[in-house]
């Protein structure tokens, strides 16, 4: 098939219609095979995907080094490498805050050139808020970067409006990058509306809800102590069954469109407007195979609301963070 391609807002490089997010190459999903992570990021070019998105924290700088050794065997021009700093670790890999001070940003944003092996990033966020920072700070010393070469463009993640409106006054902002799903649509009453008023695109992580609308989970599935989902709410206790529940009703309506609910629930997310681009974590070439089919899958406006009624808007069981990580995260 021929990739589509969506501008990020309209400051943004045009992109693939679908991205590939890379964190679970490395980190917080359990183990992963390295040599198949790889030949999955070179799958996902081969199909016309350009736009990869990395942490400098996942692995603690592995996924950068990662993706390194799969774009140096590439034409760095056919990838948009867009790269979330700040998030702070300690040596036993548990997160200890945020950093987005200028003289942080400056620093981090070395040691991921350094690590992706390229002389600039093509799309540089802060990972969260730091509630000790000013945004105006924070977006100020990335434009320095953008001055000096370094950085092509700037994001954001997981901010509120009134975030937004005030990043964009420093400078413009390409896109928001947010978790969107039919299990999370809180960025559709304020967040939504004002990256739109204001011409910035929206890069929508977690669409399967990290693994939850793709069909193949179950209640017995057993959880490393390393994987994220083991302490994520909507995996524990009667929490998972009532969303299984709920992705039993995606599938009989995905099936009756003859797609998988993996593809329903991104294509759902894809036909949510121009402006959005769904970065699919997808681990192996298998599953990124089947992400792939979600392009093709078409979505009329009658289908993507039978999706809806089988997934209702508020119907997840649980919050999709810890208590502790909410607290980073826009009211």
């Amino acid at each position: 098939m021929t990739m589509e391609t969506r501008g990020l807002g309209a400051t943004g490089p045009r992109v693939s219609a679908l991205g590939l997010g890379m964190m679970g190459m490395s980190d917080l999903y359990g183990p992963a095979d390295r040599d198949e992570a790889i030949a999955t990021v070179h799958s996902a070019l081969d199909a016309g995907i350009t736009l990869l998105d990395t942490g400098d924290f996942y692995g603690m700088g592995d996924n950068e080094m990662l993706l390194r050794e799969a774009v140096r065997q590439r034409d760095r021009g056919n990838a948009v490498i867009s790269v979330k700093f700040g998030a702070l670790r300690g040596p036993d890999g548990r997160f200890a805050g945020y950093d987005a001070r200028p003289e942080a940003v400056r620093n981090f944003l070395a040691y991921s050139l350094r690590r992706l092996g390229t002389d600039h990033i093509d799309v540089y966020r802060p990972a969260r808020l730091d509630p000790a920072v000013p945004i105006e700070d924070t977006v100020g010393a990335i434009a320095e970067m953008v001055e000096a070469g370094y950085v092509r463009h700037i994001g954001l993640s997981e901010v509120g409006a009134q975030t937004l409106r005030r990043a964009a006054a420093v400078h413009p902002i390409c896109d928001l990058q947010f978790e969107y799903s039919l299990l999370s649509r809180g960025i559709e009453e304020e967040i939504l509306p004002t990256a739109r008023e204001l011409g910035i695109g929206v890069t929508a992580y977690g669409v399967l809800s990290r693994g939850l609308l793709s069909g193949h989970w179950d209640s017995g599935r057993d959880l490393r102590p390393d994987d994220f989902r083991a302490r994520s709410p909507r995996f524990q206790g009667e929490n998972l069954q009532r969303n299984l529940d709920l992705v039993e009703a995606l599938r009989a309506t995905a099936q009756a469109k003859g797609i998988t609910p993996a593809q329903a629930a991104i294509a759902w997310v894809a036909a949510r407007g121009e402006d959005v681009v769904p970065l699919v974590g997808a681990r192996r070439r298998d599953r990124l195979a089947e992400a792939l089919g979600a392009l093709e899958a078409g979505l009329t406006p009658e289908e993507a609301a039978e999706l809806e009624n089988a997934v209702p808007r508020g119907a997840a069981a649980g919050e999709r963070y810890p208590e502790p990580q909410m607290r980073h995260l826009p009211a």
